[in-house]
């Protein structure tokens, strides 16, 4: 018995059934259902709609069917609609006629809003967890690596000189802002929407505070008719993930590259990585890869979020009931994604050598040497063309700017001195750099106490 019945005369088509079924999917949140159902009928004994005795018979019911469920003793059948009439019937059948009073003062409406605030909310947190965990990690990796030396990339040309500690601290800002973005949806949708009803609230004499504060919320909210359509904080949170996904994307293409043949800045554990099945030499960089594929998963949840909610009036509509499988599906890739690409730096190994040694073949000194001409009276402009001609001539000889005589400097500006090697050692171009923001050691200094202090306070 449906329970939605009592005026439908004859039984629903088995497919229409099936498609208007939600139990394969909203199962997820039982633990949440039946925490809400607990918080809703100690909210009525205490407003004497239901007797202490049926409060007590009611939520012994629902722990019970908890307990089972977590147990493996009562597992969920296609016969039931949804997670909420699965409860309820299991409840009728376990505690009789006061499990029939459970669903007073609301509806599925307010009960499915609930459901999916609470999930959310814990998902957040596991989240913000697993972000916080990689934030150590990549925090670890810059204090080991402030002396590190590395090319940094514009266009990807190389640029100028940078470290491994400076590089990978543009990730950790990332990531940081990632974990701001989840707190302050956490802050907004904090607001409990059971009491609502269908659309129109109760005339029973419903403590919606009360209710609210049983469930951890900062209050009821404001409007039934939004508390029941209101989808913006999972708009919210998929858009987060999204921009998380493309933080992580970003990074794994430049591992990708780091782990080419060319580069060779990284060595990928093997327990992060793939063979070929034909050629016995590869060494394939699959997580990577896969993370940045699954990129486009999780921007399609967006998508699909968005557009199922752009043309829906006021107030509850069966549409929204497909909010729930591609958010539960791009919730658990970003969380599978974090953890897996949290594994693979964690455990790769970095090679420093071959790393400064491609900052020195790209050039990446040249604005250093244009600096020091600038600095012994010469103006910009010219020095910039000077510094050109140089290019070209290492270009020709097929060596560096440190590997170019003093004669040779000379012979293009006689203002170079023997000081010129010290002014373009990939130490001086980075060390001298110590504007906060920068890859010099003191201004990294700065900025690694202040995120041992962000990963302590939060």
């Amino acid at each position: 018995m449906k329970l939605w019945g009592g005026r439908f005369t004859k039984e629903t088509n088995q497919l229409v059934h099936n498609f208007n079924a939600s139990l394969s999917f909203d199962q997820k949140f039982y633990k949440q259902d039946i925490l809400g159902s607990i918080a809703h009928v100690t909210m009525l004994e205490k407003q004497k709609i239901l007797t202490t005795d049926e409060k007590e018979t009611i939520i012994g019911g629902l722990k019970s069917i908890l307990e089972d469920i977590e147990s493996g003793k009562l597992e969920f059948t296609a016969e039931h609609e949804d997670i909420h009439s699965f409860v309820e019937a299991h409840l009728i059948e376990r505690v009789g006629d006061p499990g029939k009073k459970l669903h007073t003062g609301r509806s599925r409406n307010d009960q499915v809003a609930l459901d999916m605030k609470l999930y959310t909310r814990d998902e957040i947190v596991e989240l913000n967890d697993l972000l916080k965990e990689l934030l150590v990690t990549i925090h670890r990796i810059m204090k080991e690596n402030v002396d590190t030396f590395m090319p940094g990339f514009t266009h990807l040309q190389k640029a100028q000189p940078v470290t491994l500690a400076h590089h990978f601290g543009a990730y950790f800002e990332m990531f940081r802002r990632d974990r701001s973005r989840l707190r302050d949806i956490y802050d907004r949708m904090n607001y409990c929407p059971l009491g609502a009803g269908a659309l129109a609230g109760t005339t029973y004499p419903l403590d919606r505070d009360y209710t609210a504060s049983l469930l951890n919320f900062d209050g009821p909210t404001l409007n039934s008719m939004d508390s029941v359509s209101d989808r913006d904080y999972l708009i919210e949170l998929l858009s987060a993930l999204s921009t998380i996904m493309m933080h992580l994307s970003r990074f794994c293409e430049e591992i990708i590259v780091w782990n080419s043949n060319e580069y060779q800045f990284v060595d990928i554990d093997y327990s992060y990585s793939t063979g070929s099945s034909i050629m016995p030499q590869k060494k394939n960089p699959d997580i990577a890869e896969l993370i940045r594929g699954k990129t486009g998963r999780v921007y399609g949840a967006l998508i699909s979020m968005l557009t199922t909610m752009k043309g829906i009036p006021l107030a509850y509509n069966k549409d929204m009931q497909e909010d729930k499988e591609f958010t539960f599906d791009a919730i658990d890739t970003v969380k599978g994604c974090i953890s897996l690409f949290n594994g693979m730096i964690d455990t790769m190994k970095f090679k420093k050598e071959n790393m400064e040694t491609s900052a020195k073949n790209g050039f990446t000194n040249a604005t250093d040497a244009a600096d020091y001409l600038v600095n012994h009276g010469v103006p910009f402009r010219d020095a910039h063309g000077i510094i050109g001609q140089l290019v070209l001539l290492c270009i020709e000889k097929n060596i560096s700017l440190d590997e170019l005589s003093l004669e040779d400097y000379k012979k293009i500006s006689p203002v170079f001195e023997e000081d010129i090697y010290d002014a373009i050692s990939m130490k001086t171009c980075v060390e001298k750099r110590n504007t906060i923001g920068a890859p010099g050691r003191e201004a990294m200094m700065k900025v690694l106490a202040i995120n041992e202090k962000y990963l302590m306070e939060s």
